[in-house]
């Protein structure tokens, strides 16, 4: 059985990984890493919940000279859960390596507090192309000194309409950087990009379709739209799950699906693009903890993030597309341990049932709440408005009375 030393990876990283209960390098780190540590230019499908941040992360942190002040690797993400996520796996990782720094620019953060980080020696950045563009643009970043870049979940990147940003940013790399592209699928775009700016890559596939299923149990609950509210209510009171993830398609219907549960005395948080940064920090830092029992995103705010105990996925809205439900589902069911995954599904949602089955491989159960009760949108309305004047009464006592400390 292979291990991480002998697939270059020094003994002092090795000793970290251990520590963090890592043992065996997965197919994809195990196909990756000597390509990575031998300069190879290195294109990786595999699908989410297989490793790939280690595949990328651990021979950066061979290859970085610390000696050496330049920042030397850039690591571009398409959202700041996942900057932030892999600047804490990477934080993790170099315990025992003296003196390396990493950062993470995105949006959100101060950016005179990032300003003032990038003019020390930051080995490795983790970025956002829209925030990473700014400094670009201001002189406060030099991509000059890049020796390694990583383009991570690049067909996310090619969804949010990244790729004339990535485009720009490679362009203001030297050539001879090496160039490591990670994505779940290789679109005709991506390949595109990758003839433009990479040398010969070796091309590496994991074909892992069935981590889903394997680790998953799958069920379908038959809804229509005037009853999904109450039916989703039903299924968490009903399940009442250590830590779930109530996926919705638009920040609208998180917003909305988020105040109707709240008003239901469920706790719980939203996580979209329009969440000032701080507050999805928290709301994070809470569900990792276990403070919070419920986060209820779209899946943009929610790519790419691994947090260890997640027992429940609910497809509130049912995804148009495999590698949404792939990627949703991924969030349980991860480090061989078991998860649940509901979809809820309307009459007119049959066929895209029908295509993640097909996808996956296997039927998915189907589940039917006979008698729901839909949530009284009077009494909901009517909680709503005395929320919000509470909220304006609040805000002008404290306009009159500033210094005022005041408790309920």
């Amino acid at each position: 059985m292979t291990d991480f030393i002998q697939l270059g990876v020094r003994k002092g990283i090795n000793h970290t990984l251990k520590s963090l209960g890592i043992h065996t390098p997965t197919p994809i780190q195990e196909k990756t890493i000597p390509s990575v540590l031998q300069g190879h230019d290195v294109i990786a499908q595999a699908q989410t919940g297989t490793g790939k941040t280690l595949a990328f992360v651990l021979p950066v942190l061979e290859k970085v000279d610390v000696n050496n002040p330049d920042t030397q690797a850039l690591i571009l993400t398409p959202t700041r859960e996942l900057a932030h996520q892999i600047t804490k796996e990477i934080k993790k990782l170099k315990e025992n390596i003296d003196d390396l720094n990493v950062l993470a620019v995105y949006g959100g953060q101060d950016v005179e507090s990032q300003l003032k980080k990038l003019k020390g020696a930051q080995h490795i950045v983790v970025a956002t192309p829209g925030r990473l563009l700014d400094h670009v643009r201001r002189g406060t970043i030099d991509l000059s000194t890049i020796s390694m870049l990583v383009i991570d979940e690049a067909d996310q990147m090619l969804l949010m309409g990244f790729l004339p940003d990535i485009d720009t940013i490679t362009a203001e790399t030297f050539s001879s950087r090496q160039t490591m592209l990670f994505s779940a699928t290789i679109p005709d775009q991506i390949h595109a990009l990758a003839k433009k700016y990479m040398k010969e890559p070796k091309y590496i596939e994991i074909k892992e379709k069935q981590v889903t299923v394997d680790t998953i149990n799958h069920y379908a609950v038959e809804t229509t739209d005037r009853r999904k509210e109450g039916t989703m209510i039903h299924l968490i009171k009903e399940q009442n799950p250590y830590l779930a993830i109530i996926f919705c398609r638009t920040k609208a219907r998180v917003q909305k699906l988020t105040e109707v549960l709240k008003q239901q005395g469920v706790e719980c948080e939203a996580l979209h693009g329009d969440i000032p940064q701080s507050k999805r920090n928290r709301a994070m830092k809470w569900f990792r903890e276990a403070k919070l029992q419920y986060l209820v995103a779209t899946d943009v705010a929610a790519r790419g993030l691994d947090v260890e105990g997640v027992t429940h996925v609910y497809n509130y809205d049912i995804p148009q597309d495999l590698e949404t439900y792939i990627h949703r589902t991924g969030r349980t069911g991860r480090a061989s341990g078991t998860g649940e995954a509901y979809t809820l599904y309307a009459p007119r949602d049959v066929d895209f049932l029908h295509m993640i089955e097909k996808g996956i491989g296997t039927p998915i159960e189907k589940i039917v709440f006979k008698g729901v009760s839909i949530p009284d949108r009077d009494d909901y309305e009517e909680e709503r408005q005395k929320n919000i004047l509470k909220a304006r009464k609040e805000k002008a006592r404290k306009k009159e009375f500033p210094n005022k400390n005041f408790k309920r």
